[in-house]
């Protein structure tokens, strides 16, 4: 199966197909869908396996899973090239124009994956943006038990080869990385561009055909940044860590803090009660002071 598929290795879906076939003949069971799940490399070799497949069984979407186009990160996954996904799609949708219907592929691709780096997240956007795929869900790689992908996170090395393996843990990566698979976005605008700016590659920022994105941020992109902005001013000058909590009115730095809440003044800064020296009427456990002699 990898890197590729064995030529002593029986392709036919024929026990698959035969299933296929009989769930359909079952009394009372309108469809039999199959949303996701198919070996790409391998459904492809098989001709009537995908008509079948597209005439009966899918409801006008099927989710498959490329995961990415580098071809060391695929090495890394044990999964076939990029191409098996371009030739996969092109023959499933000519066998649903076969049988009169118009269904699609989604492709799902992850992000942060031990080996893909930002020169490789760019690589895929180009990709995507050359072939006309905008995925609406993407993934960020999370390591998960009993994972080889896990072990490369954690040690940095691919347990089969003892070699290095390029890790992203930061989090500003990772959202350059996510938002690369979604470069369309204009709320991923200055992600994008700021990911394009580190790797040198300003020839996608234009209007050019293979650029990415334009030159000049979009509206929502700049709406997008200015809420952030004002979110993040808001929340670190307000709650219980600040003292004194907010100014109602200020006259000036080091001057007299006014202010009118409900109606009537109130300063910023309470001043603190004087303490009273000496005699206190009417004060318990105190007797009064003997008047002086005449």
């Amino acid at each position: 199966m990898h890197p590729t598929v064995c030529k002593l290795l029986g392709t036919d879906h024929g026990p698959l197909k035969s299933l296929m076939r009989e769930a359909r003949s079952v009394a009372g069971v309108k469809r039999v869908l199959v949303a996701s799940g198919v070996r790409m490399d391998l459904a492809r070799r098989d001709p009537e396996y995908l008509q079948e497949l597209a005439a009966h069984h899918v409801g006008g979407h099927l989710k498959v899973a490329p995961e990415h186009t580098d071809p060391e990160v695929l090495r890394l996954m044990k999964k076939p090239s990029a191409d098996d996904y371009v030739e996969f799609d092109k023959a499933f949708q000519a066998a649903s124009r076969r049988v009169g219907k118009k269904q699609y592929t989604v492709p799902y691709f992850i992000a942060s994956h031990p080996g893909s780096g930002i020169e490789e997240m760019i690589d895929l956007a180009v990709f995507l943006k050359q072939n006309g795929y905008k995925p609406d869900q993407v993934q960020d790689f999370i390591p998960s038990p009993f994972d080889i992908a896990a072990c490369m996170y954690h040690t940095g090395l691919d347990p089969m080869t003892r070699e290095p393996v390029k890790i992203t843990k930061g989090l500003r990566d990772r959202r350059m990385q996510r938002a690369l698979l979604q470069f369309f976005k204009p709320e991923n605008y200055f992600e994008v561009r700021r990911a394009l700016e580190q790797a040198g590659r300003h020839e996608l920022i234009g209007s050019g055909c293979d650029c990415l994105i334009p030159e000049r941020p979009p509206r929502e992109a700049l709406d997008r940044k200015r809420s952030e902005a004002t979110r993040a001013f808001t929340e670190s000058t307000s709650g219980d860590h600040i003292r004194g909590g907010p100014a109602t009115g200020r006259a000036g730095r080091g001057g007299p803090a006014t202010g009118r809440a409900g109606g009537g003044s109130a300063s910023r800064k309470q001043r603190r009660p004087r303490k009273t020296v000496g005699y206190r009427p009417n004060r318990p456990g105190q007797s009064r002071p003997p008047r002086p002699a005449d």
